[in-house]
């Protein structure tokens, strides 16, 4: 007597396509489309996160850049400054600093031993 896999494949399929909706035409309807989208999505979505960390700390160090511009000095001359002094706020940090508390910020400049320039 062999094996049917009634009620596991139902799931699995029921899994399967449940992860593939939002999809267009086949592929939500065919089972065979649909785990070709569904394997092709996970890869887009695992690269996705990875990107995504990549862009904020792009994003960081933009507002960074510019917050150091607008001092007098530039973004490099900063992070070694910060590291001179063994400061180690992470640049998540220190750009939600330069943006919502200016002060503080300049404070942590003024401890790093750069002048501001007015």
């Amino acid at each position: 007597m062999r094996v049917q896999l009634g009620k596991t494949r139902h799931r699995s399929k029921k899994r399967l396509f449940k992860e593939a909706k939002g999809n267009v035409g086949g592929r939500r309807r065919l089972f065979r489309t649909v785990k070709e989208v569904v394997v092709r999505a996970r890869c887009h979505a695992y690269i996705g996160r990875r990107l995504r960390k990549r862009d904020f700390r792009a994003l960081w160090i933009t507002r960074l850049s510019a917050a150091c511009v607008q001092r007098g000095f530039s973004y490099s001359r900063f992070i070694h400054a910060l590291n001179q002094a063994n400061i180690t706020l992470n640049r998540k940090m220190l750009s939600e600093l330069a943006i919502s508390h200016p002060q503080v910020f300049d404070e942590v400049v003024e401890r790093c031993g750069l002048k501001v320039a007015s």
